[in-house]
């Protein structure tokens, strides 16, 4: 019997997950350290262990628990566990800041093994899930192995996994979910005990570092996958942060603790949630490895739509979904054929690690790209805060504007990761203040600072064609400013044109008259909603909100119809513009898609995105710039060092007495205790959450003061500039007139005509620039 059947976690009860081995009852107490609710369990008998320090530093190898090397599997005759690195783990207590790691004398164990890294993929995570963990790790895993399985690459090959170092950081030990910390003792990368401190002699201790060779996975199912599935040994660093510091600070130990010890030739980052597709790994790296000038690049960022497409059910998951879809079909492929995408997802995307580096300066893309992480807090310019909410836009930029380099960014289409989306109004309006409000502020910093590209040393021709996409991206900035107006304008006129085909229907000038003020009313309630009010704490006045723009939608769609049929049947020159705009615009969505082979989404998510457009530029963009003095990601920093762990002093001979577990049983109980907690999964339950604590630069009024004086300015000059130009087209005018008047040039209808042409335009140049990179594909590879 294989052992994939032996130790399998599937079984045929309710379930779905059982152990493969007997089990005493298992206490209800979890032993480990603190992180999550877990708590020390002081019936086990603990020894001390004299440990000498290597550089300094406290490094120990720990042995694997009994019952997790009994299900190594066999592979080529010979049995994983014989081996070093996936018999013992290693943990190591950094004391260090990212940039002093390597320094300060602390080392991986690739460095001695003396392997080369190819790829390093960094997974960042946060409170996420089991399910979501798994689903990350395993997809990574599954790439991996397609790596090993090529036959005729000068890199990959059999042993492949030994040139790919798969890093996870977590940040914050109390904010990781208990059951991934479950998961990862099921696989060998984590072990909770004694050994963790808090302190060595008068260091705070500011990260946890397990290093592992895992030889099987979990898949989304938590089901045990093991090498007859598929999966190769995988050399795993887990790198757990004693403090929550954001996202940017665990990319800065990624970049700046590992990668200078690891030198990859690209890193690879992923977000816990998002699972990269069989081949999507090896696919960005083999750009990189046909253009040397390539520095970044994305694959196609997915909706995950659940088994059977049961999640586009939802409309806010459609819409994204169909968002998505459009943004890699007609965007990326355009950006990618100028050789500047404006971002690549920090969720799945690729960089080559040199290309990265700062000068000797210390100026370049990581530079900038960190000072994101120390401009937290109400220290700086509300500009340059919300433009660091989108750091991974600046990172771009100063990638393609290196000073002395011609590196570009590209797309991958064949590079797929599939993204969990937000499925709820409250978390989809936070997450896109933050995109919104960082993408507005980085595209600004972008195009203020041209001059870089200018001095880069890009050649001429690249040059010109990087001035001509800043001057396509300056043309949608202000098409995006304006974007809550010219909705209004369109509703308005488009409403009324109803009247114009109706002109003996009296009562539509009366309904027209209070569903235009009615949509007025919706827009000054949404500013109204969103000044000061949490979108969770809302949650039912933005549900009604969206609710009745996509019934106003649903009228204006109406007419949008019959004036389409007008222009088709009487050839009024006004609606045959319009009708000529409408075909060109979604004509040009469906006949895209086609081509990219991909059109289902014009089927299940068209419709849903049509109707919920109206939030997207109501909603979103109103909370966005009424919240522009918000300048956090949802959570807050840890302010505060734990010493709920301990400490562990340094003796006179350079060594340390750590206590470890004195029974190896107790490392096979905390093991089945893990499969355990998986296999039932019980509910958590939370901690109350102590009142937070806000540092000295929060509490500054005068800061305040500033932060709400600059939002009510661009808030100001937002809202005139809107109203002005509303004035400015339908003042003195009124717009059912400019359907009448077959021969009168009015100002409504010049601006239409404008505003038509414009939209068809730039579907026109995004059809262009998509179907040139999809010929340029076809001859290239």
């Amino acid at each position: 019997m294989r052992d994939s059947e032996k130790y399998s976690l599937a079984s045929s009860n309710s379930s779905g997950l059982a152990p493969a081995w007997p089990i005493s009852p298992i206490p209800t107490r979890h032993f480990g350290p603190a992180p999550a609710g877990r708590v020390h369990r002081r019936n086990k008998m603990m020894k001390l262990k004299t440990v000498p320090l290597t550089n300094g530093n406290v490094v120990v190898d720990l042995d694997c628990p009994p019952k997790l090397v009994k299900v190594l599997p066999t592979v080529g005759g010979v049995q994983h566990g014989e081996h070093g690195e996936m018999y013992k783990m290693r943990y190591t207590m950094v004391t260090s800041d990212p940039d002093d790691f390597a320094r300060q004398g602390f080392f991986l164990r690739q460095n001695e093994m003396r392997r080369t890294t190819e790829l390093c993929i960094v997974i960042t995570m946060y409170n996420e899930d089991e399910v979501l963990f798994c689903r990350t790790l395993y997809g990574v895993m599954r790439n991996i192995s397609h790596l090993c399985s090529r036959k005729n690459s000068r890199t990959w090959g059999q042993d492949a996994w030994k040139k790919v170092v798969v890093c996870i950081v977590s940040d914050g030990r109390k904010k990781i979910h208990s059951r991934v910390l479950d998961v990862l003792t099921l696989l060998g990368v984590y072990q909770p005990g004694p050994h963790m401190k808090t302190r060595f002699n008068d260091k705070p201790v500011t990260a946890h570092l397990f290093e592992y060779t895992t030889t099987f996975g979990l898949d989304a199912n938590l089901h045990f996958r093991y090498p007859d599935k598929g999966v190769v040994p995988t050399q795993i660093l887990f790198c757990m942060k004693e403090k929550n510091q954001k996202k940017i600070n665990s990319h800065r130990w990624a970049f700046n603790a590992f990668c200078p010890l690891l030198q990859p030739n690209v890193v690879v980052l992923l977000d816990v949630g998002t699972m990269p597709t069989p081949k999507s790994i090896y696919h960005l790296w083999k750009t990189f490895d046909l253009n040397s000038n390539v520095g970044g690049a994305c694959g196609e960022i997915a909706a995950y739509k659940g088994k059977y497409w049961y999640s586009l059910l939802n409309p806010l998951v459609a819409s994204q979904n169909f968002e998505y879809k459009i943004a890699n079909i007609l965007d990326k492929p355009t950006e990618s054929l100028f050789g500047y995408i404006s971002v690549l997802p920090g969720a799945f995307s690729a960089y080559r690690y040199i290309a990265l580096q700062n000068d000797e300066r210390g100026v370049g893309p990581l530079a900038s790209y960190f000072k994101g992480e120390v401009l937290h807090g109400r220290d700086t310019d509300i500009f340059t805060s919300n433009m660091y909410l989108a750091e991974d836009r600046i990172l771009c930029f100063e990638l393609i504007a290196k000073s002395s380099h011609n590196w570009v960014l590209k797309y991958v289409p064949g590079a797929v990761g599939e993204t969990d989306v937000p499925d709820t109004l409250p978390e989809f309006i936070s997450q896109r203040r933050r995109w919104l409000n960082g993408s507005f502020f980085a595209a600004t910093y972008a195009i203020a600072h041209t001059g870089q590209i200018i001095r880069s040393g890009h050649s001429a021709g690249r040059k010109f064609v990087l001035m001509c996409e800043t001057l396509y991206n300056i043309i949608n900035l202000i098409a995006s400013w304006f974007a809550i107006g010219n909705f209004y304008l369109f509703f308005v006129i488009l409403t009324s044109s109803l009247e114009s085909q109706f002109p003996d229907a009296q009562f539509l000038r009366y309904w027209n008259a209070f569903i235009q003020y009615f949509m007025g009313g919706l827009v000054v309630s949404a500013f109204l909603v969103s000044m000061g009010n949490n979108p969770k704490a809302a949650k039912w006045k933005y549900m009604t909100l969206t609710i009745l723009f996509g019934i106003s939608m649903a009228y204006l769609l109406f007419c949008a119809i019959m004036a389409a049929i007008r222009a088709s049947t009487q050839g009024d020159s006004a609606y045959s513009i319009m009708l000529f705009s409408i075909i060109v615009t979604y004509g040009i969505y469906l006949f895209s898609s086609l081509l990219c082979l991909d059109p289902w989404h014009m089927l299940t998510s068209f419709l849903p995105y049509m109707l919920l457009s109206p939030m997207y530029i109501n909603i979103l963009n109103v909370y966005a710039f009424c919240n522009l003095d918000d300048i956090s990601w949802g959570t807050k920093q840890d302010t505060i060092v734990d010493a709920d762990l301990g400490a562990v002093i340094q003796n006179s001979n350079s060594q340390v007495n750590l206590e470890v577990l004195a029974d190896v049983a107790d490392a096979d109980e905390m093991y089945e205790e893990s499969l355990s907690n998986i296999r039932n999964r019980k509910p958590i339950v939370k901690k109350p959450k102590s009142p937070p604590v806000l540092s000295a630069a929060e509490q500054e009024a005068a800061a305040k003061d500033y932060y709400a004086s600059v939002r009510t300015n661009v808030l100001l000059a937002w809202v005139l500039s809107n109203g002005c130009l509303l004035a400015l087209i339908l003042g003195g005018g009124d717009p059912a007139s400019t359907f009448a008047q077959n021969n009168t040039f009015t100002r409504t209808k010049a601006y239409m005509t404008f505003i038509l042409a414009f939209v068809a335009l730039t579907s026109l140049v995004r059809f262009a620039g998509s179907t040139i990179y999809l010929i340029a594909r076809v001859f290239t590879g």
